[in-house]
This record gives C-alpha cells, sequence and structure tokens, in this order.
C-alpha cells in the first residue's frame, strides 16, 4: 500500500507525502499533463524551471506511437524527467472516440514494461450525457476490469489508481467508491468530472468529489482528473483532492488567452499583464503579440504554469496558517458559480466540521453568513447543544453583546451596566450568568469566551440578515432549554442588535426581558 504521511490539515484539505519508488512528492500537486504530439515546454524543464516534481501522459498514445521505445528507454529517459511520472491509460480516448484498439490486460503490462510511477487501470468513464442505464455499465465494467488487476500485474513497485465513475448520478458515484474501495488500489481517482469543470457546475463537483471521498479511505491519496484551471484549485484542494491534472496551461496558450487566478483572459483583450512572474514582468501584451506564433504559444505556456505552481503554494501556505476557508473565499468572489458552489458547503458543513482541526496557528477571519458553514461555527452549536448547561447556582441570565470588537473597552462599560442592573432590579450579583450573543457564534456563555476561537476572531460589521437571525435562534434554543428564572438582554439603540432582539421577542418574548443601554 502507499506511503502516506499527512502532515497538516484543514476543511478537507491536507498537505501529505506521498511516496514512489522516483522519489516522494508533496501533496497537494498539480500534475502537468505532456502531450506526445505537441509540447511547447519539455518535461526536463519543467524539473529544472518550474520546481516540478511529477507530471502525468498518456501511457496509450505512448503505446500508439513509440512503444517499442519507450519499453527500451523506460518512460523516466524517454520523457527526460527523472521526478514521479503518472500516466492515464486511454480512457480519455474512449470517452472522446468510443473505443481503443487495446485491451485492459495490454495497458496494465505496458504501464509496468515502461517503468511508470503511478499506473491507471483502462477504466470505462461515464462521461457528462451518458443516461442512467449506461452510466451504470461504465460502474460495474470499471470494477470488474479493477477486480482483474491482480491477476494481470507482476511488479509490486508501482501505484495503483482506482477510479471512480458514475458521472452525474451521486449514488453510482457512492457505489463504484465502496467497490473501489474495497480492492487493494493505492490512489484513488474520480472520473469524468471535466465536463463539469467546463461548464462551471462546481455545486456539482462538490457533491461528486465529497460523495466519492466519503467512500473511501483517508490513508488514500484522492486524484481529481482535469481539474487544471488556477482559480478553482482552492476549492478542490478543500474538498480533500491531493492530486489533480491538466493540459489546460498549453491549450488556453495556443489559443492566446492568458492565465490567472481569476479567470482566462484573451491576450488582445489585456492592457496590462497583472503577473510579475519571470515571464511577464518586464513585459506587456503588445510584446507578446509582436512575437511569432510559435514563441508566443511557448511563452504564455510559460506563464500559464506559473501561474499554476504559484497558486498552489499559496493554497497550501493557507493551510499551514489555518486559512484555507478565507483563501476560499476570497477565490470564490472571482466566479458567481465558485461562490455558489461555496455556499453548497453548508450542505457538508458536519462533514468539513469533522475533519477539521480544532485549533489554528492565528485568529479567523468572518465576512457573512456564508461563513456559518464553516467548521468552528458547527462545532460550537454541536458542543453548546449537546455538552453545555448553564451553572446549577444561576439564577439570572444576562445577555451582552459580544466583546469583540474594542474587547477591554467593553468590559468596563458592562461591569457599570451589570453592578447598575443589580442594584435597580434586585438581582442577587452572586446568581448571576453572563452569555455574550453576536456573530458569527451566536452565544457564548462567559466561562468559555477566551477558549479558542471564541475571541480570537474578527467579524464584518454590520452582519446580514441570515446572520442576524441565525444569532436570535441561537439565543432562543438556548433560553428554551435554560432554568433561569430572569433572563435580561442589554442591547444597544440603533445596532443589528435590535433585530435580534426583535425575533427573540417574537418567539420567546414570555421568558426574556429587554433592556437598551
Amino acid at each position: 500500500m502507499v506511503e502516506f504521511e499527512v502532515r497538516n490539515r484543514d476543511l478537507l484539505a491536507r498537505i501529505g507525502r506521498m511516496k514512489t519508488k522516483s522519489g516522494t512528492v508533496e501533496t497537494p500537486s498539480f500534475l502537468p499533463v505532456i502531450n506526445m504530439a505537441k509540447q511547447t515546454v519539455t518535461p526536463k524543464e519543467l524539473w529544472e524551471e518550474f520546481g516540478c516534481r511529477i507530471l502525468i501522459t498518456n501511457a496509450y498514445i505512448v503505446k500508439k506511437q513509440k512503444a517499442e521505445t519507450a519499453i527500451e528507454m523506460g518512460i523516466h529517459r524517454f520523457l527526460d524527467f527523472p521526478g514521479v511520472i503518472m500516466t492515464d491509460s486511454g480512457a480519455y480516448q474512449i470517452l472522446e472516440y468510443g473505443d481503443i484498439e487495446i485491451t485492459p490486460e495490454e495497458i496494465v503490462r505496458f504501464q509496468e514494461e515502461i517503468g511508470t510511477d503511478i499506473a491507471t487501470i483502462l477504466d470505462v468513464p461515464t462521461g457528462w450525457k451518458a443516461s442512467r442505464e449506461h452510466a451504470e455499465y461504465t460502474v460495474e465494467e470499471t470494477v470488474k476490469r479493477a477486480r482483474g488487476l491482480e491477476k494481470i500485474k507482476s511488479k509490486k513497485d508501482i501505484l495503483w489508481v482506482g477510479p471512480i465513475q458514475g458521472g452525474r448520478y451521486l449514488d453510482l458515484i457512492a457505489r463504484s467508491a465502496r467497490e473501489m474501495n474495497n480492492l487493494p488500489f493505492d490512489i484513488h481517482a474520480l472520473g469524468s468530472p471535466t465536463p463539469v469543470m467546463e461548464r462551471y457546475l462546481f455545486d456539482l463537483l462538490i457533491e461528486m468529489v465529497i460523495t466519492a471521498k466519503m467512500n473511501v479511505s483517508s490513508s488514500r491519496p484522492f486524484h481529481l482528473f482535469g481539474a487544471g484551471h488556477p482559480f478553482m484549485f482552492a476549492l478542490a484542494v478543500a474538498l480533500g483532492c491531493d492530486l489533480f491534472d491538466s493540459a489546460a496551461y498549453n491549450i488556453f496558450a495556443h489559443d492566446d488567452r492568458y492565465l490567472t487566478t481569476y479567470g482566462t483572459i484573451r491576450l488582445e483583450e489585456l492592457e496590462y499583464l497583472p503577473c510579475s512572474c519571470p515571464v511577464c514582468y518586464k513585459r506587456d501584451p503588445r510584446d507578446f503579440l509582436d512575437m511569432p506564433k510559435n514563441k508566443r504559444e511557448a511563452e504564455l505556456t510559460r506563464h500559464n504554469l506559473h501561474v499554476c505552481f504559484a497558486e498552489i503554494k499559496r493554497v497550501k501556505q493557507a493551510i499551514v496558517e489555518g486559512r484555507l476557508w478565507e483563501y476560499l473565499m476570497m477565490r470564490s468572489h472571482s466566479h458567481p458559480s465558485l461562490l455558489q458552489a461555496v455556499k453548497k458547503l453548508k450542505d457538508y458543513s458536519e462533514i468539513l466540521e469533522r475533519y477539521s482541526p480544532v485549533s489554528k496557528r492565528s485568529g479567523l477571519f468572518f465576512f457573512g453568513s456564508v461563513d456559518l458553514a464553516r467548521p468552528e461555527i458547527i462545532r460550537h452549536r454541536k458542543r453548546m447543544s449537546e455538552r453545555y448547561e448553564q451553572p446549577k447556582d444561576a439564577e439570572s441570565l444576562i445577555l451582552l453583546p459580544s466583546l469583540s470588537p474594542k474587547r477591554t473597552v467593553k468590559k468596563k462599560k458592562y461591569k457599570r451596566i451589570i453592578v447598575n442592573l443589580c442594584e435597580e432590579s434586585g438581582i442577587n450579583k452572586n446568581r448571576i450568568h453572563i452569555c455574550f450573543y453576536g456573530p458569527p457564534f451566536g452565544i457564548v456563555p462567559q466561562e468559555i469566551s477566551d477558549i479558542y476561537p471564541l475571541s480570537q476572531y474578527e467579524f464584518a460589521s454590520p452582519p446580514d440578515m441570515e446572520m442576524v437571525e441565525y444569532v436570535a435562534q441561537r439565543i432562543i434554543e438556548y433560553v428554551e432549554k435554560s432554568r433561569y428564572k430572569k433572563i435580561i438582554m442589554i442591547l444597544e439603540p440603533g445596532t443589528w442588535q435590535e433585530g435580534v432582539a426583535e425575533i427573540c421577542m417574537e418567539k420567546a418574548a414570555k421568558k426574556m426581558e429587554f433592556l437598551r443601554a
């Protein structure tokens, strides 16, 4: 089985080290696709200029065009690449042309003969337009071929990929994933996602990836075929994709398209080059347009690669800092479909909470109601519901607006308010319990308010209506199950707190008193 060591986690993402016979690869990794027909940047240049340590090429095309040479030299010498090489089996060609002239047994043996590091069985891709009947066939046939691998393969130093099929049929993806998980594969991969990404159906992609991920072992790396645009790398990694490949960097360059982390721009539409990579920092768009076609394509390919590799580093740094959610939020605003997908994450918030670390090295930033799906919010709500009980000797509950921001100033102000309230209302100051309310956590008892991350955060005020409703609902839930004799909510006039109070008045007025201070 693959040696895969996880070093850092955030959301479903992880930074890991995957060992192969040609070296250890750090994940998440972007694998440039090497096109045998036309490659404007060579594998050797990828290694030396870009620090690329893993790439992917198509074993079927290699066999069809230069089988004898590849076998004689071995795939590493053949491509002139000393790093880790993954080979695809030709399944994409099945999707494009309906069939290919090779058997599952032949492609397995060929990948062994050329000495690849990571090999893929010849699965049957589902595709985008497949009927349910055909999708079921692709799942069954892929599993059948997967079961036959053990009888065919003869080498033990190759990591084998078990593709998961099912297309847009989530129940079939789940079935396929469970079947493949029961077989001795080293890596799993989601097949047929490219049409989904080409249509910007990122919310569907979330469902597909998470369905597959939840039905395979987390100890195996997960590959997403064809996820090549850097503006969705953060989303793919956040969903738990450790490896992803694409030829888009080259295809876009051929069509004079310039990659950025927020989209793709045609070269003739650019007034400025929004990049400081080695290709761009001394040039402007006219310099590219004045180049001969072949040179322009090569330079654009280099730029596109720089953008891809730089984005992977940014995503990794966000994981290390525990800020992948914030980074994903930033990237999601580059396109409405990405933001729509991030909003879809609320359907899987329990899963995100389960796999996210409890503490991080820095405080958190919250921007709005989309953040209600964050693991930290879900975790606090669950623990308040399942673990927390009010102090046994507390007779009165005083609800105060959140201390953040201006924590020190508010502490002094609240102390005066509580003293005056106890004197005027005859409340026993030794029998009061204080809770803070406000975005993003809803309600926080004073005695746990300094526990991470309940005070280690910043929030963009004023909160939107959905966040106001969330805060009010958390207060109502807590009040409804409480045993206090008196509940007083302090609020500041003309603020979002009045919106919270209005909802509480409507649904819990009999149990609460409201004091404007």
